[in-house]
C-alpha cells in the first residue's frame, strides 16, 4: 500500500506542476484548475486512506484554492503559485519517506506543516462568506455549507440525483461529522477520476526491467527460429524437384520397356512405382504449401511479437523531462531572471535506459543556459530582446537515431573568451590556441573541471557539468556538439540510439567471420585503392578531406589471424581496400576490414560477466539464421589502437600484393654507463627500424631485463654495480630470460674480456670500433633478424 501511495502521489504531483506553470501564464484556464482540483482531490483520498494526516491538511487546503478558483473567487497570481509549488514539493517528499522513520520524519516536520498549512489558506482571500454563497446559487453549483470566517468551504456539492433523493440526503449529516466540507461522491470516487481524465490516456503497469530484457530475448530467439524454418521449406522443394525427377524417369523407363516383352509381375511393379511417385508428389507438394503458410505466418507472429516487445522498452520523452519546466522556473526566479522551458515533441519514443541517463546531462546544461546564458531582464531589453528568455527542448527521430536538441536565445559563448580563458588555464600554448577553429575551441568546454564562470556558485562554477553529459554520450555510442552565435544563444546537439537494446551497425567481415560496428561510432566508411595509401616513419596513412588518416588492419587489432590462415583468397593488387573510419574526437584511424556485409539492426545480448571485460568488444548478437555476431567496442578498439602504436607493433598493407603484412618491432636493451656510446648505438639500431631502451649500468640493465621484454641485449663490460660479464651470466643463469641473446660490446679488444663473456654465454663479443662498420648491425641482423 505505501507503494501505491508513492506512485500515486508521484503521478498526481506531476500533474500539479505542470498545471501549476502553466496557470502561470493562463490565470484563469478552467481545464488546468479542473485537473489541478481533481489532483489534489487524489492525493488526499489517498493520503486518508494510508492514514497520513499530514499530507491529508495539506492536499486538503490545496483544493481548497483550486475550488476558490474555479469558482472566480481568487486569481492565483505567481507568488500563490509559489505557496502552492511548496505544497507539491512536500507532498511528493512525504510520499518517499521510509516507513521505518515515518514517524520520527513526521514528529520533525510538525511546525513545517502547520506553517505551509497557514501559508496555503491565506491564499484564500474571502471578505465575505454570504457572497461566495450568491455566486455559488447564480452558477446552479449546489449549496455551500455554512462555515465560520476561518473555516472556508472545500468543494461545492453536487446537486442531489431525483433518483437518490432520500438515501443521499441522510448520508450527508454523516460525511458533514466526519469532514467539514461536502465531497460530492459520484464526482469524485478514484475510479471515475481515472476513468474521466482522459479517453485516450493509456494504461500504465510495472515490470522490472530484468523481466523486459528476458522477454526481449526470448522474443529475438523466437524470431531466429522461426527464420529456421525457411531453409527447411527449401529443403522440402529440393525434394520436390528430385521426386519430380523420379517420376520422369519412370515414365521415361515405361515408355522404354513398352516394346519389350514384360512379365506380368514386372509390369505391376513399374506401373506400382510410377503411382507411388505420383502420389508421393501430390502429397509433398500439398504439404509444402502447407508448410509454406505457416513459415508466413510464424515469421510475421515472430516479428511482431519483436516489434512490440521492443516497444515495451520505449518511453515518451515527456516521461523523462516533466520536472524540468519547474526547474527552470525556479532556477530563474532564484537568480531574479525570466525564463520559460518549451519542450517539443513530448511523445517522441525513448528507450527508458537512455531517459534515465539523460537526466543529470540535461540538468546540467539547463542550469547553465539559465545561470549563464540567459541575460537579466533589463539586458535583454537592452539588446533589442524579449525580457523573457526562453530555453527549448526539443526532441525527435531523424535518420534512425534520436535527436536531442537544447538551446536559448541568451548571450552565447564569444569565441576570443572562452580561447582567454583555455590559455589562462594552461590548457595549451597562445600560439597554439589562436590556430584552434570554433569547433577545437568549443571541444575544450567538455573537458572535466573546465568552466567559463569566474566564480564558484551553488549553481554551477565547478567544471563538473559538460564532461557529464559527454561522458553519459559516449557510454550509450552517441555523440554531442555544441554551437555557439555569441549575442544570440547557445546550443546543444545530443545524437543517440534510439534504443539500448536495438542497435544499428554496420555488418563487417574480418578473417571470414561477421563483427559489428555501432553507427553512431562510425565516422566514415570509404574505399581505398592501393596507390592512396602513403608510408611515413613505417606508419601508413591516407589522406581524406585533407586529414591523414592511419591505417590500421582489424585482424591485428583483434588478434585474428590472417586471410590465408583462413582459407580465404587474398585481394588482387588492383583491389580497393574496405576501411571504416573510427575515432575518439581526437585520434582518426582507418581499420582495414575484409569487406562490407550491409548495415543490420541487432538485438544487444549482454556478454556473460564471467567473462569480464572482454577487450575491444562490448555485446552480442544474433542473426537471423542464429549464428552470433559480436558487436565492437569502438572506443575501447581506439585504446588499443594507441596501444598497439605506442608499443610499435605495427600493421601494413603490402601495396604490391595487399596481402596483410604484420611486423614485431624488435626491442632492444643497451647497456652502458657511457652516454655518448649509449646515445651512438640507439640512433644507429633506430635508423635501422628498431626499438631502443637504454640502461646506464649492469644493474639498471638487470631490473629492467624483469619488467620488460627485450629481443636483444647489447652491454658494456666495465661499468658500475655490475659489469657487463656478471650481467650476462645473470641472464644466461635464469630460466625464463636465457633464451635472449647478448652482445658485449667493448672498449679494449681484451682476450680475456672476449673468453669471459663467451663462456658466460654472449652469443657476439664486438669492440667499440665496430660502429664504424656493418659489424654491429650485421650481428644484431643476424641474432635477431631485421
Amino acid at each position: 500500500m505505501r507503494d501505491l501511495f508513492s506512485m500515486e502521489v508521484e503521478t498526481q504531483t506531476t500533474i500539479l506542476n505542470e498545471n501549476l506553470l502553466t496557470l502561470e501564464n493562463q490565470p484563469q484556464s478552467s481545464q488546468e484548475l479542473e485537473s489541478l482540483m481533481r489532483a489534489a482531490h487524489s492525493i488526499k483520498g489517498a493520503a486518508r486512506i494510508m492514514e497520513i494526516d499530514a499530507a491529508v491538511k495539506v492536499a486538503h487546503a490545496m483544493e481548497d484554492c483550486f475550488v476558490a478558483a474555479q469558482a472566480g473567487t481568487i486569481i492565483l497570481d505567481t507568488e500563490q503559485i509559489d505557496v502552492l509549488l511548496s505544497g507539491v514539493d512536500f507532498l511528493l517528499r512525504i510520499s518517499q519517506v521510509p516507513e521505518a522513520d515515518f514517524d520520527n520524519w513526521l514528529s520533525e516536520q510538525e511546525e513545517e506543516i502547520e506553517s505551509l498549512v497557514s501559508a496555503i489558506a491565506a491564499i484564500l482571500e474571502v471578505e465575505e462568506v454570504e457572497e461566495v454563497r450568491e455566486v455559488e446559487e447564480t452558477e446552479g453549483a449546489g449549496v455551500v455549507e455554512e462555515v465560520s470566517s476561518q473555516e472556508l468551504p472545500t468543494t461545492v456539492q453536487e446537486p442531489i440525483s431525483p433518483t437518490q433523493p432520500q438515501q443521499s440526503q441522510q448520508l450527508l449529516p454523516q460525511a458533514n461529522q466526519q469532514q467539514k466540507s461536502v465531497i460530492p461522491t459520484q464526482k469524485f470516487t478514484p475510479a471515475r477520476l481515472t476513468s474521466q481524465a482522459s479517453p485516450t490516456t493509456e494504461r500504465v503497469v510495472r515490470v522490472s526491467a530484468e523481466n523486459l530484457n528476458r522477454l526481449m530475448g526470448l522474443a529475438g530467439e523466437s524470431l531466429v527460429e522461426a527464420n529456421w524454418l525457411q531453409p527447411f521449406a527449401d529443403s522440402l522443394l529440393q525434394l520436390k524437384k528430385t521426386q519430380g525427377e523420379l517420376s520422369h524417369l519412370l515414365e521415361k523407363l515405361q515408355e522404354f520397356l513398352a516394346d519389350s516383352t514384360l512379365n506380368q509381375l514386372s509390369e505391376e511393379y513399374l506401373k506400382t512405382s510410377q503411382q507411388k511417385a505420383n502420389k508421393c508428389q501430390e502429397i509433398l507438394s500439398d504439404r509444402l504449401i502447407a508448410l509454406e503458410l505457416f513459415i508466413r505466418r510464424s515469421v510475421n507472429l515472430s516479428d511482431r511479437l519483436y516489434r512490440e516487445v521492443i516497444a515495451s522498452h520505449m518511453r515518451p520523452f515527456s516521461d523523462g523531462v516533466n520536472r524540468f519546466s519547474r526547474m527552470v522556473r525556479d532556477l530563474a526566479k532564484e537568480l531574479g531572471k525570466e525564463a520559460k522551458l518549451e519542450i517539443i515533441g513530448k511523445s517522441t519514443q525513448v528507450d527508458r535506459d537512455i531517459l534515465e541517463k539523460l537526466e543529470a546531462p540535461l540538468t546540467h546544461i539547463l542550469r547553465n543556459s539559465i545561470d549563464h546564458g540567459i541575460e537579466f531582464p533589463q539586458e535583454r531589453l537592452a539588446a533589442g530582446k524579449p525580457a523573457r528568455g526562453t530555453v527549448k527542448l526539443e526532441a525527435f527521430h531523424r535518420a534512425g537515431m534520436l535527436s536531442i536538441t537544447v538551446s536559448d536565445d541568451g548571450k552565447g559563448i564569444y569565441l576570443e573568451q572562452l580561447r582567454q580563458k583555455v590559455v589562462q588555464k594552461q590548457l595549451v600554448t597562445p600560439e597554439m590556441a589562436y590556430k584552434l577553429t570554433e569547433a577545437e575551441l568549443i571541444e575544450f568546454l567538455f573537458l572535466p573541471g573546465f568552466s567559463t564562470a569566474n566564480t564558484v556558485t551553488e549553481i554551477s562554477g565547478r567544471g563538473v557539468g559538460l564532461d557529464v553529459a559527454k561522458s553519459m554520450v559516449e557510454e550509450v555510442g552517441g555523440t554531442l556538439r555544441a554551437i555557439s552565435q555569441p549575442g544570440e544563444g547557445m546550443s546543444f546537439h545530443f545524437q543517440l540510439p534510439l534504443t539500448l537494446s536495438v542497435i544499428r551497425t554496420l555488418l563487417v567481415e574480418i578473417s571470414g567471420e561477421p563483427y559489428a560496428f555501432p553507427l553512431t561510432r562510425i565516422e566514415q566508411i570509404v574505399m581505398v585503392k592501393p596507390e592512396e595509401i602513403s608510408v611515413v616513419e613505417n606508419r601508413q596513412y591516407f589522406t581524406l578531406n585533407n586529414h591523414h588518416i592511419g591505417l590500421i588492419v582489424a585482424q591485428q587489432v583483434l588478434e585474428l589471424p590472417e586471410l590465408a590462415q583462413n582459407g580465404t583468397k587474398n585481394p588482387t593488387s588492383t583491389d580497393t581496400l574496405s576501411v571504416v573510419i573510427i575515432s575518439d574526437h581526437l585520434n582518426f584511424y582507418g581499420v582495414v576490414v575484409d569487406r562490407f556485409l550491409g548495415e543490420r539492426d541487432l538485438v544487444v545480448r549482454p556478454l556473460d560477466p564471467c567473462l569480464g571485460k572482454v577487450p575491444d568488444i562490448s555485446a552480442a548478437a544474433l542473426m537471423e539464421d542464429g549464428s552470433p555476431v559480436l558487436i565492437i567496442d569502438v572506443a575501447d578498439l581506439v585504446r588499443s589502437i594507441d596501444k598497439l602504436l605506442n608499443d610499435g607493433w605495427l600493421s601494413q598493407v603490402n601495396r604490391e600484393t595487399d596481402i596483410t603484412v604484420i611486423t614485431h618491432q624488435k626491442n632492444i636493451l643497451v647497456v652502458d654507463d657511457s652516454i655518448t656510446v649509449r646515445e651512438m648505438e640507439r640512433k644507429l639500431l633506430e635508423n635501422n627500424g628498431y626499438k631502443v631502451e637504454v640502461a646506464v649500468n649492469g644493474m639498471e640493465g638487470w631490473n629492467a631485463l624483469r619488467t620488460v621484454d627485450y629481443d636483444l641485449v647489447i652491454t658494456d663490460v666495465d661499468m658500475p654495480r655490475m659489469n657487463g660479464i656478471e650481467l650476462v651470466s645473470k641472464i644466461k643463469s635464469h630460466t625464463q630470460l636465457n633464451s635472449i641473446p647478448v652482445i658485449i660490446v667493448s672498449y679494449k679488444d681484451r682476450e680475456e674480456d672476449r673468453i669471459r663473456g663467451l663462456d658466460a654465454g654472449a652469443d657476439y663479443y664486438l669492440t667499440k670500433s665496430s660502429f664504424h662498420d656493418d659489424s654491429l648491425l650485421n650481428a644484431v641482423i643476424d641474432l635477431i633478424g631485421n
